[in-house]
């Protein structure tokens, strides 16, 4: 009994741990689930495992014989609870969805628990180190990468005023941008409406295309949202 305990105990703390190091890192860049929520889900996939593989110490009186276990039951349902919780950090802000690291890190913590909770410690904690070093590490890398941007783009000018679309498409181009399509619209008969998805290699790009518009006295409004994850 005094062994069983003992082991119970040894996972759970285990899992505090992890669950408390990816936390920590979340908390660190500001992220909406940090340290408190990763060490609970941690913790929480970690007791229900082990009421999983414990049965037979709350089958009181029952045959061991007679007790079937099947504890990857209860780790298919704590994935897809999880599913919930990662959900509810993931919000779309203008044409950026953010959340979704932090919803994958959710994910992860909950499986390493279940790995506590049936006493893979080996296998716990060198997917623990795995999981900082992915996402702490992996965001130097990612910094240091060439990647395309890509960003959402409306131009408002007074009606009378308004560039043709070879001339918008010229200005895009000239700082750089690639331009899928354009769409028009004229809103309230008054301004007429640029929207278009650009692509480019720069962020800076974007702060040039941005500095130019602004000191444009025919563009009435304009808005540059980058789709970064």
């Amino acid at each position: 009994m005094l062994n069983d305990f003992l082991e119970i105990a040894l996972s759970l703390v285990a899992a505090l741990a992890a669950g408390s190091l990816i936390g920590l890192e979340r908390t660190y860049h500001g992220r909406p689930a940090g340290f408190r929520t990763h060490a609970l889900v941690c913790v929480a996939s970690a007791l229900l495992m082990l009421v999983s593989v414990y049965q037979w110490r709350w089958f009181v009186g029952t045959p061991l014989e007679a007790i079937r276990t099947d504890p990857t039951r209860m780790a298919q349902g704590i994935m897809t609870g999880i599913g919930f919780l990662g959900a509810g950090v993931i919000f779309k802000e203008g044409a950026t969805v953010r959340g979704l690291t932090t919803a994958a890190s959710i994910w992860i913590t909950a499986a390493l628990g279940i790995l506590f909770g049936v006493g893979f410690y080996d296998t716990a904690i060198l997917g623990t180190v795995l999981a900082l070093g992915a996402l702490a590490g992996f965001r130097r890398f990612e910094r240091r990468m060439p990647v395309q941007v890509f960003a959402n783009i409306r131009v408002c000018f007074p009606r009378d005023r308004a560039p043709d679309t070879e001339a918008m498409t010229a200005l895009l181009a000239e700082h750089g941008f690639s331009v899928s399509a354009i769409h028009h619209a004229l809103l309230e008969g008054r301004t007429y409406e640029y929207r278009t998805v650009v692509r480019t290699d720069r962020q800076a790009r974007l702060d040039r295309l941005s500095k130019t518009l602004l000191d444009r006295d025919d563009v009435v409004d304009f808005a540059i949202e980058p789709t970064a994850d």
